[in-house]
């Protein structure tokens, strides 16, 4: 494993620890984090009530699982295994992390101020699980398929809308999906590399700038 991996993912999880640190241990932190989410949460009409709560599963593990068998089916199984592996790392953190923390979900800490739109998952508040599960299985499976620019952005972009899910449905903060989200980061950037992975990392450090 490359010392840069292990720097980048020991960042990405210092800042998500400090996310939540603000959140969870000052005033000021506690006080912008419930505004968000009242702001989120109270709902923006009837069609984004039905996109985010269809979207909202695609952080689980069961459809990291189901991904990693759709890749594993059109004939790249190691590419499903690595990302599906890192999913559940990622998994496991968060549900470490929740028994540390031990924050209440909204709808516990102030029911009648919630507006819960699924039921109540188990485990509680700190970090969440979803957008951490869904980014490590994307990053990973993105990394190892060779994914261009744009279907990064695009994988990114999924991962965030999630973790918008989350709050929309009353069932995180945002600390907590930032802080998942960037904890799903972390596991994958210190995820192993394939060999396709290795040796394109090999061939790009040894390119030299074109004479003129």
């Amino acid at each position: 494993m490359r010392l840069g991996s292990i720097a980048r993912g020991a960042a990405l999880a210092g800042v998500a620890a400090g996310v939540g640190y603000v959140a969870l241990a000052t005033d000021r932190g506690r006080t912008g984090d419930a505004a968000m989410f009242a702001a989120i949460n109270q709902g923006h009409g009837p069609d984004a009530d039905r996109v985010f709560s269809e979207i909202t599963e695609m952080g689980s593990l069961v459809a990291a699982a189901s991904a990693a068998g759709t890749l594993a089916v059109l004939g790249r199984p190691r590419q499903a295994t690595r990302a599906v592996s890192a999913a559940g790392a990622a998994w496991l953190l968060g549900q470490a992390v929740k028994k540390l923390v031990d924050r209440p979900r909204p709808y516990v800490a102030d029911p009648d101020g919630t507006r819960a739109m699924i039921a109540p998952p188990k485990g509680t508040s700190w970090p969440s699980s979803h957008p951490g599960v869904l980014t490590a299985f994307t990053t990973v499976a993105g990394r190892q398929l060779g994914a261009g620019p744009i279907a990064r952005a695009g994988l990114t972009a999924l991962g965030l809308t999630v973790a918008a899910s989350r709050v929309y449905l009353g069932v995180h903060y945002p600390s907590d999906v930032v802080s998942g989200f960037l904890m799903g980061r972390a596991v994958a950037a210190v995820w192993p590399r394939g060999p396709a992975e290795r040796a394109a990392s090999s061939r790009g450090r040894g390119r030299r700038p074109a004479r003129r």
